[in-house]
C-alpha cells in the first residue's frame, strides 16, 4: 500500500482568543479560526480583513520617498517630448508592469518605448549593453520595472551617459544601491506599511496612478491599470495582504467586464465561463497567468506586450491564440522534464533525505521551465530543490532555479555558496543561480552543509497546514460562500484547509490525467463527493482514511454542489497505532499485538499466528518458514484468539 509521505500541521489557535473574537465579531468559531491562522488576532484587524476598503491608506507620496521625484522626472519628460524607455522583465510580473506603464505613458502623451531582455542572451534585468543601446537611440529617461535594484554597474553607466533612471522594483535590497535618480521599492518601506507587499506591477501601478492624478488625466485609464495590476500581482504570487488584497478584490470583480481586448481574448481562449460574475485568484493563477508566463519562458515577450497593449480586438485574439499555443508547448516541456527529473531522483543515488537538499542537473532541459519543475518536485518530495541544466552553447556552465520549503531560506543558501557561483539572486522561497560545471560537486556539498544547519530529518516531507477539523455535516453552501468572501487566496492568505478523520471510501476511480474521483461517507452516514488531483498514483486507496481538503463548488447543468479537493491522506491513528499486551494460556506465555487490522500472537518458542480482522483463516509461521494456514474457529486457536483480544481490551 502506497500513501503520500506527508506531515500535517493542524494549527490550534488559543481557545480564549477564538471565543473572544467570535463574540466581538459575531461570526462562527470556525471562521474565527481561519482568520486567526492568518495572523489576524484583533477585532480591528479582523474588521479590515473582512472589509478591506475600511482601512485608511496613507497616500503613496507620503510612503515612497522618491515618488515625488519620479513624478517630476516623468512630467518633464512628457512635456518636453523626451524619449522614455521601459526596461522590463520576461515573467508575468515584468510583462504586465511593462504593459501597464506603456498604456499609461502613451495615454499621458509620452514618447514611450520598451525593451525586454532576452532570457537566453541577456539573462535577467537591465545590463550595460542595453543601457548603451538605449542611449545611442536617443533615450533620455530609463524606467526599470520589476528589476534594476541590483544593477549597480548598468545604472552607473547610464549616469555616465547622461541618461536619467527611475528604478521600480520589488526584489531584495542589495548592500549598495544603484546611483539612480529615483528608486521605488516596497522593500525600502516599513514592514507595517500597507504597500510593503507590492509586486513589481504594484509599484508600476502606484507610479502610473499618482502620475494620472498629478496630470489630472484619471478618466479613461484607471480601470485598465487596475486590471493589469490584478493580473500581474496574482500571476507573480505576490503576498495577498495590505493594498494587494484590497485592490485585487476590486480588480477581480472588474476583469469579466474588462474593456481591454487582450484580457477579454485571454479569458476566452483559457476557457473561463462567460457566466462568472467575478474571477477568482485561481482563474489567474492557473489559467490566465500561465499563458502570459509561458510567452516569457519559451517564446517572445513581445507577444504578451502586444496582447495587453492593443486596442484592436482582432489582433488581441490573434495574440491570445499565440499565447495558448506557446502555453501548450510549455506544458509538454514541463511534463517531459518532470518525468525525467523524477526518474533521476528515484533511480539514481541522489540521497536527498540524507543530504536534506535535492540537486538535479541534466543537459537539454529548457531554462525557461525548470523553475516550474522545481516547484513540482518540492510538492512531491517536501525538500528544497535546486534544479539546473547546461548552457546551450557552453556545457561547462550551468544555469538553474531553486525552490524552498518553509524552514529553508533559498537566498541565504545561495549566499552561503556565493564563492562558487557566477551569479545568483532571489528571496526566501525561490531563486536563480549560475555556476561553472567544475564547481557542481562543491556546490552540492555546501548546500547539504547549509541544509543540515537549518533542517531536521522530519522536515523532509511535504507540509500540509490545516486550519481545523470539521465533519461532513458542517459542509454546506453557506460555509462555502462565507469562506469564498475571504478571497482572494494566495501567498499570505492561504486557502483554508480542513481535515476529517476516519472517513470511509464508498467508491473510487481514476479519471482524466491520473486524478481520483471518490465518494466518501462518515460514520454518521453523511456522504460527500471528492476529487484528488494527481492522486492516481495511490489507487486504490485503503477503505478507511483521514483526509485533508479544500472546499470547492462543482457546477454542472445549472446545478451546483460542494465537493472536497483532497490534498492529504493518511491512515487513521486508530488503524496505524500498534497495541501490545501479554497473556498466559495452558502455562505458556504469549505476546499479542494489533496493527493495521492484523492481530499477531507469538509464543516464546518463536511461533507466530497472524489473523486479519474478520477472517476465519490465519497464518501460522515459525521464523521465516511458512508452516500452514489454519482455521482459527477451531481449538485451541479459538480460545487463544479470544484471550488475546481480551488482553488487548478489544
Amino acid at each position: 500500500m502506497k500513501l503520500p509521505n506527508q506531515r500535517w500541521d493542524v494549527i490550534s489557535p488559543n481557545p480564549e482568543k477564538i471565543q473572544l473574537l467570535a463574540e466581538e465579531m459575531k461570526i462562527s468559531d470556525l471562521i474565527v479560526k481561519v482568520i486567526l491562522n492568518r495572523g489576524i488576532d484583533t477585532s480591528s484587524l479582523a474588521r479590515i480583513y473582512l472589509n478591506p476598503n475600511e482601512e485608511i491608506l496613507p497616500p503613496p507620496l507620503a510612503e515612497f520617498p522618491d515618488l515625488y521625484k519620479s513624478i517630476s522626472l516623468l512630467t518633464r519628460a512628457i512635456k518636453e517630448k523626451s524619449k522614455i524607455a521601459i526596461c522590463g522583465d520576461y515573467d508575468a510580473d515584468g510583462m504586465t508592469s511593462t504593459s501597464l506603464l506603456l498604456r499609461a505613458l502613451k495615454y499621458f502623451g509620452g514618447d514611450i518605448h520598451y525593451k525586454i531582455p532576452d532570457r537566453i542572451k541577456d539573462g535577467y534585468g537591465i545590463n550595460t549593453q542595453i543601457v548603451e543601446n538605449l542611449a545611442k537611440n536617443g533615450v533620455e529617461l530609463i524606467l526599470t520595472v520589476d528589476n534594476g535594484i541590483s544593477a549597480y554597474d548598468p545604472i552607473q553607466r547610464a549616469v555616465e551617459l547622461g541618461v536619467n533612471v527611475i528604478i521600480t522594483d520589488h526584489h531584495d535590497i542589495p548592500k549598495k544601491l544603484p546611483p539612480a535618480d529615483a528608486i521605488l521599492n516596497p522593500k525600502l518601506l516599513s514592514h507595517e506599511s500597507p504597500y510593503s507587499g507590492l509586486a513589481g506591477v504594484g509599484v508600476a501601478y502606484i507610479l502610473a496612478l499618482t502620475l494620472a492624478q498629478t496630470l489630472n488625466k484619471t478618466e479613461g485609464i484607471i480601470a485598465s491599470l487596475l486590471e493589469l495590476f490584478t493580473l500581474g500581482t496574482i500571476a507573480d504570487l505576490a503576498p495577498l495582504i495590505g493594498v494587494n488584497r484590497r485592490w485585487l478584490k476590486q480588480g477581480l470583480k472588474q476583469l469579466p467586464n474588462s474593456q481591454l481586448p487582450g484580457i477579454q481574448a485571454l479569458i476566452k481562449v483559457s476557457g473561463i465561463s462567460d457566466e462568472q460574475k467575478q474571477l477568482r485568484s485561481d482563474d489567474i493563477g492557473f489559467k490566465l497567468g500561465p499563458r502570459i508566463n509561458a510567452v516569457g519562458r519559451i517564446g517572445d515577450p513581445k507577444v504578451a506586450i502586444e496582447l495587453l497593449t492593443t486596442d484592436d480586438p482582432e489582433l488581441a485574439l490573434e495574440k491570445a491564440l499565440e499565447c495558448e499555443e506557446i502555453n501548450n508547448v510549455r506544458k509538454s516541456l514541463c511534463e517531459k522534464i518532470e518525468k525525467e527529473a523524477i526518474n533521476l531522483v528515484e533511480n539514481t543515488p541522489l540521497n536527498y533525505q540524507e543530504k536534506r537538499v535535492l540537486v538535479v542537473i541534466k543537459d537539454e532541459w529548457h531554462h525557461g521551465v525548470i523553475g516550474i519543475v522545481a516547484s513540482r518536485l518540492v510538492e512531491r518530495y517536501g525538500v528544497p530543490v535546486f534544479i539546473g541544466t547546461y548552457e546551450e552553447n557552453d556545457i561547462e556552465k550551468i544555469r538553474g532555479s531553486a525552490r524552498g520549503i518553509p524552514e529553508f531560506d533559498v537566498f541565504n543558501a545561495l549566499q552561503y555558496c556565493d564563492d562558487l557561483l557566477d551569479k545568483f539572486g532571489g528571496h526566501k522561497a525561490a531563486g536563480g543561480f549560475g555556476l561553472k560545471r567544475k564547481y557542481l560537486n562543491s556546490f552540492e556539498k555546501r548546500l547539504s552543509e547549509f541544509s543540515h544547519q537549518h533542517l531536521k530529518l522530519h522536515h523532509i516531507k511535504p507540509l500540509i497546514k490545516i486550519d481545523s477539523e470539521i465533519n461532513f455535516k458542517d459542509i454546506n453552501h453557506n460555509l462555502y460562500e462565507t469562506l469564498d468572501s475571504l478571497q482572494p487566496w494566495g501567498i499570505g492568505n492561504a486557502i483554508p484547509i480542513f481535515w476529517t478523520p476516519n472517513v470511509i471510501i464508498l467508491k473510487q476511480k481514476i479519471i482524466g490525467d491520473n486524478h481520483l474521483k471518490i465518494s466518501l461517507v462518515q460514520n454518521d452516514g453523511e456522504k460527500i463527493e471528492a476529487i484528488a488531483w494527481r492522486f492516481g498514483t495511490y489507487y486504490p486507496l485503503p477503505k478507511q482514511l483521514d483526509i485533508a481538503y479544500k472546499l470547492s463548488k462543482n457546477s454542472w447543468n445549472g446545478k451546483s454542489n460542494i465537493q472536497l479537493e483532497i490534498v492529504g491522506i493518511r491512515l487513521p491513528e486508530s488503524i496505524n497505532k500498534e497495541f501490545q499486551s501479554t497473556f498466559e494460556f495452558n502455562g505458556r506465555q504469549y505476546i499479542c499485538s494489533i496493527k493495521d487490522k492484523i492481530l499477531k500472537i507469538k509464543n516464546l518458542q518463536g511461533k507466530t499466528l497472524s489473523i486479519y480482522k474478520g477472517q476465519r483463516k490465519g497464518l501460522l509461521e515459525n521464523g521465516y518458514e511458512k508452516i500452514k494456514t489454519i482455521d482459527v474457529t477451531h481449538q485451541p486457536y479459538y480460545t487463544i484468539v479470544k484471550m488475546a483480544l481480551h488482553s488487548l481490551k478489544l
